[in-house]
C-alpha cells in the first residue's frame, strides 16, 4: 500500500516541470549579460556616464542576490511554483518598465537603474525556485543530468546573452533587449502553470534581522567599490566599504548565534563539497560577468564592431557549451567532480588569459576567436558539475535553504565582480589614456568626455586596448580560485553507495522507489 507521499511523488513527471522552468531561468540569467553588449549604446542614447551605466548592472545583480536567501525559504514555505509565478510576473512587467524608461517622466538613466532593480527583484524569486524542484524531483544518481541542463542553461545564458542583445540593439535599439522578455514571459508563465507539480509545502520561520543585516551589508560594499573611482576613494567611499563589511561580519555572527531558524543555515556547510562549490561559484560568478564589459568596449570603442559583431566574437564558447552539456551532464552522475570541474574551470581561465595577451588593434579578428574557442571547451564542465556537486548530498528538506544560498554566493560573485571591475576599468582608462589625450580633453569617470560616439579617435587605440587588457587580468586571476576549491571536492555519496554494493546491484539506485526518496526527506 503506498502512502500519500509515495502517490503524490509518483504523479510528478520532473523533466516536463524542469523544461517549463528552464525558459523563465534562461531569460533572467541572459538579462545578467545581455546589458553589457548595450552598454555603449546605451551611454550614448542617455547622455551618461560608464560608472552609471555599469550601475544598470550592477543594481540588477544587487537585488537579485540580496533576496536570494529568503526567496528558497518562501519557496518551502508556500510553494516554489507560486514564488516562481509572482517572480516571473514582477521580472516581466519590470521588463516592460526598461524599455519604456527614456520615455517616462525624469532621467532616463535613473528610471532604467530603478526598473532593473526591482526586474533583478522579481529574478530573485524565481530562482531558488528552479534548483529546489530538481533537488526535490529527481534521485539523487539523477540529479546530475538534470543539474546538467540547468547549469548549462546558467553557462549558454552568459553566452548567448550579448549575441541576442547585439542583435536586438544592431536591429531594433537597445529597449528591446528588455521588451523581449515580454512574450518570452508570458509563454514561460503559461508553461510553468500547466507543467511545474505542487510540491509539499514546509513551515519555516523568517529570520528578518538577517535579511536586514545581509541586504545592508551587500548595498554598502557594492554602493563603496562602484564609486570608488568617482569619488577618488575619500572617505566617504571607505566609510561605505567598510560598513559593509560590518554588516557582513555582524549578519554572519547572528547566524551562528540565532537558534531558531537562521536565514543562512551554518549547518549546511559541514558538508564539505557544499562548501566548497558555493566557494567556486562565487568566484565563477565574479569573473564571467568581470569579463565581458572590456571585452565588448575593446570589440566596440576600438575595433568599431557593431554590437552584433562584438556579440558574435562569442559565438565559439556558445556553440560548444551547448554540444558538450549533455555529455557533461552523463558524465558528473558517474565520474568524481573533481575531473570535471578542474579541466574545465582552467580551460575557462585560459580563455581568458588569452584574451588579456591577445588585445591589439591590429589583430585579425579571427585570431580572437581562439580564446573564446577555449572558453567553450570548459564552460559546460565548470557551471553543470558544480552546481549538482554543491546540493547532491543534501537533504531534500533542506532544498530551499541549499538552492538559496548556492545562488546567493554565485550573485554575490557577480555583484562584487561587476562593481570592482567598474573600479579597475575606470582606473586604467584614467590612467593609460589621460597622457594619450590632446590638450583641453579629459577622462571623467571613466569616459572620454570629447565625443559622444562609441568608437574613439586613432591615436588612443592603443592606449584603450591597454587597459581593457589590463582589466581582463582581474577576471583571468579570480576564475582560478575555482579550480583550487574543485581539487578538494570528496566523492559524492551516491558514488560511494554504488562501490559499496555487490557487482550487478549499482544499477538499482536508479529504480528507487519513491518511498525511498520520501524517507530521505524526513531523515
Amino acid at each position: 500500500m503506498m502512502t500519500p507521499h509515495e502517490t503524490h511523488t509518483k504523479e510528478i513527471r520532473p523533466w516536463p516541470a524542469l523544461w517549463a522552468l528552464v525558459i523563465g531561468f534562461f531569460m533572467i540569467l541572459i538579462d545578467t549579460t545581455i546589458v553589457s553588449v548595450a552598454n555603449p549604446s546605451i551611454q550614448t542614447g542617455l547622455s551618461t556616464t560608464t560608472d552609471n551605466v555599469i550601475w544598470v548592472t550592477s543594481a540588477y545583480l544587487l537585488t537579485y542576490a540580496v533576496p536570494l536567501l529568503v526567496t528558497g525559504r518562501l519557496g518551502d514555505r508556500f510553494g516554489p511554483k507560486n514564488i516562481y509565478l509572482i517572480g516571473l510576473v514582477v521580472f516581466t512587467l519590470a521588463s516592460l518598465w526598461c524599455g519604456l524608461s527614456n520615455l517616462l517622466p525624469g532621467s532616463g538613466i535613473a528610471n532604467l537603474i530603478i526598473a532593473r532593480a526591482v526586474q533583478g527583484l522579481g529574478a530573485g524569486l524565481m530562482t531558488p525556485q528552479t534548483m529546489a524542484v530538481i533537488t526535490r524531483t529527481f534521485p539523487p544518481e539523477k540529479r546530475g543530468t538534470a543539474m546538467a541542463l540547468w547549469g548549462a542553461t546558467a553557462g549558454f545564458a552568459t553566452l548567448v546573452g550579448p549575441i541576442l542583445g547585439g542583435l536586438l540593439v544592431d536591429v531594433l535599439g537597445w529597449e528591446w533587449i528588455f521588451f523581449i522578455n515580454v512574450p518570452i514571459g508570458v509563454v514561460a508563465f503559461v508553461m510553468a502553470a500547466m507543467l511545474v507539480p505542487r510540491l509539499e509545502t514546509h513551515s519555516h520561520s523568517f529570520d528578518w534581522l538577517g535579511v536586514l543585516l545581509s541586504a545592508a551589508g551587500m548595498f554598502f560594499l557594492v554602493f563603496g567599490l562602484q564609486e570608488s573611482n568617482t569619488y577618488n576613494w575619500n572617505g566617504w567611499v571607505w566609510a561605505s566599504v567598510i560598513a559593509g563589511i560590518a554588516f557582513l561580519a555582524l549578519f554572519v555572527l547572528w547566524q551562528a548565534l540565532n537558534r531558531k531558524e537562521p536565514l543562512l543555515p551554518l549547518t549546511l556547510f559541514k558538508d564539505q563539497n557544499f562548501s566548497l562549490a558555493n566557494a567556486a561559484i562565487s568566484a565563477v560568478g565574479f569573473a564571467i560577468t568581470a569579463m565581458f564589459i572590456p571585452l565588448i568596449y575593446f570589440f566596440q570603442a576600438v575595433r568599431g564592431m557593431t554590437p552584433l559583431e562584438s556579440a558574435l566574437m562569442g559565438t565559439p564558447s556558445a556553440v560548444l557549451t551547448m554540444i558538450l552539456a549533455p555529455i557533461a551532464g552523463r558524465l558528473t552522475d558517474r565520474v568524481h567532480p573533481r575531473y570535471l570541474v578542474v579541466p574545465g574551470v582552467i580551460l575557462v581561465g585560459l580563455g581568458m588569459w588569452l584574451y588579456s595577451a591577445m588585445l591589439s588593434p591590429s589583430i585579425a579578428w579571427g585570431l580572437l576567436l581562439v580564446p573564446s574557442f577555449v572558453m567553450g571547451l570548459g564552460s559546460a564542465f565548470m557551471w553543470g558539475p558544480i552546481a549538482t556537486t554543491a546540493n547532491r548530498n543534501l537533504p531534500l528538506r533542506a532544498a530551499g535553504a541549499g538552492s538559496g544560498v548556492f545562488n546567493t554566493t554565485r550573485q554575490v560573485g557577480a555583484v562584487i565582480g561587476s562593481a570592482a571591475l567598474a573600479a579597475l576599468m575606470t582606473n586604467r582608462i584614467s590612467t593609460d589614456i589621460k597622457a594619450a589625450l590632446p590638450p583641453g580633453s579629459k577622462v571623467a569617470g571613466g569616459q572620454l568626455t570629447t565625443s559622444n560616439s562609441t568608437v574613439l579617435p586613432a591615436f588612443l587605440h592603443d592606449a584603450f586596448t591597454q587597459a581593457m587588457s589590463e582589466t581582463l587580468i582581474l577576471p583571468a586571476s579570480v576564475i582560478l580560485v575555482a579550480a583550487v576549491c574543485a581539487l578538494f571536492f570528496v566523492k559524492p555519496h551516491h558514488l560511494r553507495a554504488e562501490q559499496a554494493q555487490p557487482v550487478g546491484q549499482a544499477g538499482d539506485q536508479g529504480s528507487r522507489p519513491a518511498s525511498a526518496r520520501g524517507q530521505m526527506e524526513t531523515d
